[in-house]
């Protein structure tokens, strides 16, 4: 499966009504919708400067991780609803022991791609060929520096020259594994104009898709200048410039065509929050849901969450803006 066509269907469809009656019939006949994204442990082994793990007082209330016996239930209530499976969501997936198992255990209940987010620091060619062998997709890899020094600067407690052995290692296992590697490159002001040197520093055979979005606050971050006026004229000649170089290189380019205002609604994002569903070990899907003892279905219809997937079909666009300003992404598909 092809998540990518996916997300560029969902572009090419503008009538939400439509969408929200086709995840309706979904939902009802028992099939799979939802991109469950899963933490299972919550934990970082790095200090990004534009996340949540550098600020202390946050830090000190996100702990726990799932233990190995609750695996299978998780799996056993959720996956089979599962489109897709992301494990690593806002924590360092990489971290938790039984890695393989959680991806064995996707496969197990057919999920038809499953991803790992990490920031490979803790990635190893032995690492990466496991979790491969146990049915892996594709590797999302966070970076918020070209350079060794932006690297290391954004990136606090990353290895710059670890993190390219873990891309040389991917462009190895290509030869032997069917699997993706996407970069999502996290940008601000200070990090932005290095991209014009990207596949200078990255090789255009060692990934295949790549996330340029721009920086956004998600908590009290030790970087926090999230004022982008200074590049934004410059923004649309530099993704012209990416786009052809992901052309030439056969690499699919999730980025938006001029850098949002903060009022930017994305009309493509209405059904995002009926497709997203978060699991850790503090949180399944929605408040109230004893997951250890309730099923899905049991739970869903206690809710009344197909009435509300029905009803979202005659709402009126007003109605359903989200609060959240999600990017609309051009994706190229080559």
């Amino acid at each position: 499966m092809n998540v990518y066509k996916l997300l560029k269907l969902n572009r090419k469809i503008k009538n939400y009504r439509l969408k929200f009656f086709a995840i309706w019939l979904l939902h009802v006949f028992n099939k799979r919708y939802l991109a469950v994204n899963l933490d299972p442990v919550l934990a970082c082994n790095l200090r990004c400067k534009m996340c949540y793990f550098t600020d202390k007082e946050y830090v000190k209330k996100l702990k726990g991780q799932f233990k190995e016996d609750e695996l299978d239930r998780v799996a056993k209530t959720i996956f089979k609803r599962a489109l897709k499976l992301q494990i690593g969501c806002g924590t360092e997936p990489t971290l938790f022991k039984n890695l393989p198992k959680l991806v064995r255990l996707g496969k197990k209940y057919d999920v038809p791609y499953i991803s790992l987010t990490t920031n490979a620091n803790l990635l190893n060619s032995e690492s990466i060929e496991e979790l491969l062998k146990a049915g892996l997709n594709e590797f999302t890899i966070s970076l918020h520096g070209v350079t060794k020094e932006s690297y290391e600067n954004f990136m606090k407690k990353g290895n710059y020259e670890k993190f390219h052995d873990v891309f040389r290692a991917f462009q190895h296992l290509k030869n032997s594994y069917d699997f993706k590697v996407r970069i999502n490159y996290t940008f601000n002001k200070d990090n932005f104009y290095e991209l014009n040197d990207l596949f200078d520093f990255f090789d255009g055979k060692s990934f295949d898709i790549l996330q340029i979005r721009p920086i956004r606050k998600i908590g009290n971050t030790e970087y926090n200048d999230f004022n982008l006026d200074s590049v934004r004229e410059d923004y649309p000649g530099l993704i012209k410039k990416i786009r052809q170089s992901c052309l030439e290189n056969k690499i699919t380019l999730l980025a938006s065509e001029k850098i949002p205002k903060d009022s930017h609604v994305n009309d493509s994002s209405f059904i995002y929050d009926y497709t997203f569903c978060y699991v850790s070990p503090t949180s399944f899907w929605k408040d109230g849901f004893n997951w250890k003892e309730e099923s899905f279905n049991d739970f869903a219809k206690k809710i009344g969450w197909g009435n509300q997937l029905f009803m979202n079909i005659f709402k009126s666009k007003k109605e359903l803006i989200s609060l959240t300003n999600r990017l609309n992404y051009e994706i190229e598909l080559n």
